[in-house]
């Protein structure tokens, strides 16, 4: 497990939130599967914690027929920065989309908004009095973000350019057209995975289970739906539906794998 205190490097993932059209029952389901608390009321944005550990985040956006106000059906994934202002020119020169932002979250930090040239969203957080997820790498918190797109080049050109990442092969996966994205510093962040069959490119969060088969017991029962489980080489995995449409994955790490 890990529990942060300070902002981390910049590019780190650092938050993650998901927009609902029910706080109510968001919490119902994400309390029963991975037994998080939440602060009292019905904001429009709801902190998710984890024995008392913020760890991510419900904004509450109305349903809506339309298009262009729909949800989006996925986790939002925030990379750290320590200049809001720099990060958002570098992600306009690099090709990118600033939607929203650099804009001040009361006292807790800095939040923008952004969509890669292939139209992935993503966001940036400057953190103050939250830093951004107080829990990680433990059941019930952020695990991992991996980008999915059928057309990986431009966002292996975006990412680097904004981020300073580095680049590496994956030895473990032969035959998968997966990079690894690595901080200056070396340390890894997460990866580009090439499927062609995707349809559409987007960021993708996993979050740790103690027991996947278990946690799919609990979301179903929740009333959300799962895919069955399947080993991959580092986790026992599952893709699991929320009962508004957002998917998400959940992970228990195998033994005897780092």
């Amino acid at each position: 497990m890990s529990h942060v205190t300070r902002n981390q490097p910049a590019g780190t993932p650092t938050w993650t939130d998901l927009d609902v059209p029910d706080v109510g029952r968001a919490k119902e389901f994400y309390g029963a599967l991975f037994g998080w608390e939440f602060e009292p009321g019905e904001n429009v944005y709801t902190l998710c914690r984890l024995r008392g550990r913020a760890v991510a985040g419900f904004r509450h956006v109305p349903a809506s027929d339309s298009p262009a106000t729909a949800l989006p059906g996925l986790w939002c994934v925030y990379f750290a920065t320590d200049d809001s202002e720099a990060t958002a020119k570098r992600i306009a020169d690099a090709g990118g989309t600033l939607t929203r932002g650099p804009v001040e979250i009361a006292d807790q930090g800095l939040l923008s908004l952004a969509t890669d040239p292939s139209g992935s969203r993503f966001g940036l957080w400057e953190g103050r009095a939250l830093v951004g997820c107080e829990t990680v790498n433990e059941p019930g918190s952020l695990l991992r973000n991996d980008l999915t797109s059928p057309d990986p080049g431009p966002a292996r050109e975006f990412y680097p350019a904004v981020f300073d990442f580095t680049m590496d092969g994956n030895d473990d996966l032969p035959g998968a057209d997966f990079t690894f994205l690595r901080r200056p510093d070396g340390h890894e962040i997460g990866g580009i995975l090439g499927d062609p069959e995707a349809p559409s490119a987007a960021w993708q969060t996993l979050f740790e289970v103690a027991d996947t088969d278990a946690a799919v017991e609990r979301a179903v029962a929740a009333g959300g739906t799962a895919e069955t489980p399947s080993d991959t080489i580092y986790v026992r995995m599952a893709k699991i539906t929320d009962p508004f449409g957002n998917t998400f994955q959940v992970g228990a790490r195998l033994v005897n794998k780092p």
